[in-house]
């Protein structure tokens, strides 16, 4: 279960084994990811601006948003810096023998923030956008930079690391519909309106973890999915209160009565695992570490990353069924 109940005696239990159903067709899909025509596929159309004018007066961006997106794409698929980023890309269009130049690698930079993607979703999605789907939310630190642990440990120095806070809003079915950038002093609960906003599907159930059991969180997400069951777990010490919205009484009520565990299955709580899988997905793929040094471009890095996976996710995924 997501909310380690009786953790003390959870070293006793053994790890679940699981199998993968669909290998061939997944094996196919992580190779995918890795080819090229994947990330540049028919852009000798949409690279540059077709109004513009080379007579020196500006008349308007050379290169298109869709240049730019695509290379930083490239960028944190493959986690290259700008410079090499530059020159990847025109090697590439080189062997292809395409008539494309890269954009500069200080105009990659500028541009980043310029993008204003509003939502990770911003490809189409595989499957029907009329899909019903659960949403899980939840956060993870990344790195802004400073030394890593060997050298704070072997030198007994202190952390002089600062952290972004990563918030996203993650569907069973391992598309992240919302993402969110803040600084590390952002509590989790007050985001929960921005990533609603960003989230254009209807849905049925919400799950959270302790951290985002407020009242204010209740209202947003009745607000923006009136339908949905609101699965959050209740703060401990708190009383019952009919000051209190009527989801969060209600689980209060119910946790009571039934227990912590039966009230987590009753409510299918185990889907906030799809936050924690999302969450490990981003790390294992791009690092913890940002690469943008303004926070506007460390937004937009983000997103594109989310998008990047959102993209790998309609490759396919893994089916998988217990074993043990």
């Amino acid at each position: 279960m997501p909310n380690k109940y009786n953790s003390s005696k959870r070293h006793h239990i053994p790890k679940q084994c699981y199998k993968v159903s669909n290998w061939h067709e997944y094996n196919n899909a992580l190779r995918q990811r890795g080819r090229i025509d994947f990330w540049i596929n028919d852009i000798e159309k949409s690279w540059y601006h077709p109004d513009r004018v080379f007579d020196g007066t500006g008349s308007s961006q050379m290169y298109t948003d869709d240049a730019i997106l695509i290379c930083h794409e490239i960028r944190v698929t493959f986690r290259l810096p700008l410079r090499q980023t530059e020159g990847f890309i025109n090697s590439l269009f080189e062997m292809a023998e395409l008539p494309l130049i890269c954009p500069h690698y200080s105009l990659l930079s500028k541009r980043l923030a310029q993008l204003d993607i509003k939502s990770p979703c911003y490809l189409k999605r595989s499957n029907s956008e009329d899909d019903t789907v659960a949403i899980a939310i939840d956060s993870t630190g990344l790195k802004r930079y400073g030394r890593d642990e060997w050298h704070q440990e072997k030198h007994q120095v202190a952390s002089k690391t600062s952290w972004r806070k990563l918030h996203l809003g993650v569907g069973d079915d391992h598309y992240i519909y919302a993402s969110l950038l803040t600084d590390k002093n952002t509590m989790d609960d007050r985001v929960v309106k921005p990533l609603c906003e960003q989230i254009q599907v209807d849905v049925n159930h919400v799950s959270a973890d302790k951290m985002y059991d407020d009242n204010l969180v209740y209202e947003t997400l009745e607000n923006h999915f009136p339908e949905a069951d609101v699965v959050i777990p209740i703060r401990e010490g708190l009383y019952y209160d009919e000051s209190h919205h009527p989801i969060r009484c209600r689980n209060q009520i119910e946790i009571a009565a039934k227990g912590q565990i039966a009230w987590q299955r009753s409510h299918q709580y185990g889907k906030r695992n799809v936050s924690e899988m999302a969450m490990q997905r981003y790390k294992r793929t791009f690092g913890n570490r940002l690469h943008a040094r303004e926070l506007a471009n460390q937004k937009m890095e983000t997103m594109i990353a989310c998008g990047v996976l959102n993209r790998f996710t309609g490759l396919g995924m893994p089916k998988s069924y217990r074993v043990a």
